[in-house]
């Protein structure tokens, strides 16, 4: 009687060599994709900021003149006041950091508004470049 060797599944060996070629493509692979993230944390920052800006808008509309502070978007007792002007409470910037607001602007501007960037400091570098919107 011959018996019959069951040769299904893999060797070790062949499941090491898998598991480097999966290391390698993902050193290859991951810089790419996470330098993606600092670029989409950006552009989701200047889209909140224009939002903010048409709330601004709106505000000077009824108003007449811009906010001391943002916090005026969702709760003012002046008179002429028809708010909020914001659905919901103030939005975080992509790095869970408050936006800064200067009305006017340092330079002339009628309203600076920018997020620090990713490391919530005045004039990184990088990822943590600030962003900036004025008006």
């Amino acid at each position: 009687m011959v018996l019959k060797r069951n040769n299904a599944g893999f060797t070790l060996i062949e499941l090491l060599i898998v598991i480097v070629i999966l290391g390698l493509l993902m050193s290859l692979v991951a810089p790419t994709m996470f330098s993606k993230v600092d670029s989409t944390k950006t552009k989701t920052a200047k889209a909140q900021m224009q939002m903010l800006q048409t709330a601004l808008d709106t505000y000077r509309l009824d108003m007449g003149d811009y906010p001391n502070q943002l916090g005026e978007l969702i709760e003012s007792d002046k008179a002429g006041w028809d708010g909020p002007y914001l659905p919901k409470r103030l939005p975080l910037d992509p790095w869970s950091n408050s936006y800064s607001y200067k009305s006017p602007g340092p330079d002339g501007q009628l309203f600076l508004l920018l997020s620090w960037g990713k490391d919530g400091q005045p004039d990184g570098e990088g990822a943590g470049a600030d962003v900036v919107h004025d008006q």
